[in-house]
């Protein structure tokens, strides 16, 4: 059973999206306008989004579980309306509609459009209308995940644990990053439109982008996701469901159109002799969530046998282009079964950087997820009872007997 658990609910152009957090222990600080919203808005930013990111502002609004402030331990449940709902009443009612009415206000898909979700939902669903499938399936629901995930950021945070991303290709063109991350990776990462560390590439990112919108085509790409912090120790060889490379891969898998995920070296790893591949241990007393012990690398990316290494944990994940061209292409209708053109449902022309900040949403709840699982309690303060504890014996283990 997970430490911390998360559920959403709703649909792109429903009346608005639901989040539901457990296991936030009590006494966390919490704000919606300083560690929830902030997180909500770099989600919509990016150069290549689309005209709904125009029309919503998302906030979120806390239901249940924090008080004066402070989370209580119960339940955390959040909205965030779709400011757009005004214009879906009547497609997006919840009642039967009005057999006078237009049918046309019902906004009815029935070509299913190739790489996303509709075909595969009509069937499973018995639908033949895809806006019954599209709505949830819309990468929209991924604001409340960012909703949750910055919650568990702000519960790491106080264990000085940080979560950043930035993005390292957009179709052909790749990033040459710096060496070393820059201490503030989001704030470097933010200051770009396309939200890379290398300038030079981010002009050729947005002129692809560009390209590609007149082309009536979309773009993919690769964001990274790192975090720092955090203590050798997390997650477990034990069981396949407990290790936490496992976990996170599934996470970041989990997030609409990503394709691929790489840990550390990842692929590049499989081409390499292990002696260019592992990382050696050395002595390092200034790293005390290591127990004193430090690698010269990080090429397995702050995870060894589904176990955190007190090195940064590095995640990848490769997002396609996105499955609403203008350009469409062919499908067919699921009234008559004659061929045409695929629906065209307002959308992004390239959405990476917006997804690296859902990637980093997700990472935080695995992450927080592992951490309470280490040193969970009912209190934030005895979360830092054991926290503590656990960085103290660290310290003593590491160097063997003194």
């Amino acid at each position: 059973m997970r430490a911390l658990s998360f559920r959403t609910a709703g649909e792109s152009h429903g009346r608005g999206l639901v989040a539901i957090l457990e296991g936030i222990p009590a006494g966390v600080p919490l704000i919606a306008e300083e560690h929830i919203d902030p997180e909500l808005a770099r989600r919509q930013g990016g150069y290549g989004r689309g005209r709904r990111m125009q029309i919503e502002s998302d906030r979120a609004e806390l239901i249940s579980g924090v008080r004066l402030g402070e989370t209580l331990g119960s339940p955390i449940a959040m909205v965030v309306w779709n400011r757009d709902w005004e214009n879906w009443q009547t497609a997006m009612s919840p009642l039967p509609p009005d057999p006078e009415g237009n049918p046309k206000a019902l906004r009815s898909l029935y070509l299913p459009r190739p790489g996303h979700a509709d075909l595969v939902g009509l069937f499973k669903y018995d639908r033949r209308d895809t806006r019954d499938i599209l709505e949830r399936a819309s990468a929209r629901e991924t604001a409340a995940r960012v909703a949750c995930g910055a919650v568990a950021r702000r519960l790491l945070e106080l264990f000085g644990v940080r979560i950043g991303s930035h993005v390292v290709s957009i179709g052909d063109v790749e990033a040459s990053p710096p060496e070393s991350y820059p201490e503030d990776l989001n704030g470097a990462a933010d200051a770009s439109p396309v939200r890379t560390l290398d300038a030079e590439a981010g002009e050729r990112m947005m002129a692809a982008i560009d390209r590609a919108k007149e082309a009536g085509d979309t773009l993919g790409g690769v964001f990274e996701v790192v975090a720092t912090g955090l203590p050798a120790g997390l997650g477990s060889y034990v069981s396949y469901d407990r290790k936490l490379d496992g976990r996170l891969a599934g996470a970041m898998m989990s997030i609409q159109a990503i394709k691929g995920v790489e840990l550390g070296l990842g692929f590049e790893g499989a081409r390499r002799p292990g002696s260019q591949v592992h990382d050696p241990i050395v002595r390092d007393e200034g790293h005390e969530r290591g127990g004193g012990l430090g690698r010269a690398s990080n090429r397995a990316g702050g995870l060894e046998g589904g176990v955190s290494t007190g090195e940064p944990i590095v995640v990848r994940a490769a997002m396609k282009p996105i499955a609403t061209l203008r350009n469409r292409l062919p499908s067919v209708d699921m009234r008559t079964g004659a061929e045409g053109d695929a629906a065209v449902e307002r959308g992004d022309v390239c959405a990476v950087p917006a997804a690296a900040v859902v990637g980093e949403a997700m990472v935080a709840l695995v992450l927080a997820d592992a951490f309470l699982e280490k040193f969970g309690g009912d209190a934030l303060s005895e979360v830092r009872r054991n926290f503590e504890g656990y960085v103290a014996y660290l310290n003593d283990r590491g160097y063997g007997e003194r």
